[in-house]
């Protein structure tokens, strides 16, 4: 996890369902500035995959996709915003 402070904001959807995680995901990118980085973690593995079916590819690059607890099945995603949606 060294990319962590360099993350701009942090979101933690792990108690959260689906589709208010794929909402609150895509909220707090729309509010983000062009170059701000965003670290998700969660434990969902269709959100997880969802997650880069809701963002056009042009609009983000993807920096971490990593599991990072087997026991609770949670994973880490990092994501630097390119272009405004």
């Amino acid at each position: 996890m060294a990319l962590k402070s360099n993350v701009d904001r942090h979101l933690d959807i792990r108690g959260a369902i689906p589709p208010i995680s794929l909402l609150k995901i895509r909220q707090v990118f729309r509010a983000m500035r062009i170059n701000e980085t965003i670290e998700v973690i969660g434990r969902d593995p269709d959100t997880r995959r969802d997650v880069f079916k809701i963002m056009p590819a042009s609009t983000y690059d993807l920096i971490v996709s990593e599991d990072m607890d087997y026991s609770d099945s949670s994973y880490r995603i990092v994501i630097r915003k390119k272009e405004d949606l």
